[in-house]
C-alpha cells in the first residue's frame, strides 16, 4: 500500500515494544551529552554487539528515569519522530526501560529517514554498519546496510523481532523499518524478516529515497 510518494507501506502490523532498536535513538541522545571516548565505547557495544549493559550506562549517563527519557525523545523529534515516548519505567523485570517503547513502525521509519540526514549521526551510522555477523539477520543480509535489530518474548507468548535500517542504492539511502512476530519464539520471527528482506532486494529500485525527507 502507498500512503503518500516518500512512504511505502505494507501488512497489518503497526506497533510493539522497540526492544533493542531503541539503542540508537539512546546513543545519539548520550552522545550529544557527552561525547568523550568512554561514551563512544558504550555506543560501539550498545549498537554492534546490543551490549545491554552498555546501553544501560548510556541511559544512567543521561540520568535515568523520566530525564534520560526527555532526551531521547528529543532526539526522537529532531529526526521525524514527535510522537514515541520512551519508556522511563522498568516495567518488565529483567528488560531495560527503554526496550520497552512503544514504537509504531511508521514513526521508526519516519525517524530512520531522518537520521539519514543528520550530518552529526556518523559515529552512530559507522556503528550500525559494524553489527556482529550473527545479528546480520534480516536487513542486515542486504549489501552495505547499517541496522539495528531488537527482539524478544511478550507476554503472550509471541515473540517479536524488528529492525530499522539504511539501505545503499547507488548514491542514495532508503530508509527500512521492518517487523516479524511468530508465536515459535525467536527463529521463526527472523525466517520472517529473512523472507520480507529476500523481497525487499527485488524491490529496492522503485523505493522512494530517505533524502526525500531531507530539509
Amino acid at each position: 500500500m502507498v500512503g503518500r510518494p516518500d512512504l511505502v507501506t505494507l501488512g497489518p502490523w503497526r506497533s510493539g515494544p522497540a526492544w533493542s532498536t531503541s539503542k540508537i535513538p539512546l546513543a545519539l541522545a548520550a552522545l550529544q551529552h557527552a561525547d568523550s571516548p568512554a561514551t563512544r565505547a558504550l555506543v560501539g557495544r550498545a549498537i554492534t554487539a546490543s551490549d545491554n549493559a552498555a546501553a544501560e550506562a548510556l541511559w544512567a549517563e543521561l540520568g535515568a528515569g523520566p530525564p534520560a527519557g526527555a532526551a531521547v525523545d528529543a532526539v526522537l523529534k529532531a529526526h521525524g519522530d514527535p510522537h514515541t515516548r520512551t519508556q522511563w519505567r522498568r516495567v518488565r523485570a529483567g528488560f531495560t526501560p527503554f526496550g520497552q517503547t512503544p514504537w509504531a513502525l511508521l514513526d521508526q521509519v519516519a525517524f530512520t529517514a531522518g537520521l539519514a540526514c543528520d550530518s552529526g549521526a556518523g559515529r552512530v551510522l559507522d556503528e550500525m554498519g559494524g553489527v556482529v555477523s550473527e545479528q546480520r539477520w534480516g536487513l542486515g543480509r542486504l549489501a552495505s546496510a547499517r541496522i539495528k535489530g531488537g527482539w524478544g518474548p511478550d507476554e503472550r507468548g509471541g515473540y517479536l523481532a524488528r529492525q530499522l535500517a539504511l539501505v545503499p542504492r547507488g548514491r542514495d539511502l532508503v530508509a527500512v523499518a521492518v517487523a516479524a512476530r511468530a508465536p515459535g519464539g525467536f527463529g521463526p520471527a527472523v525466517a520472517a524478516l529473512d523472507e520480507i528482506t529476500a523481497w525487499l532486494r527485488k524491490q529496492l529500485p522503485t523505493l522512494p529515497s530517505a533524502a526525500h525527507t531531507c530539509r
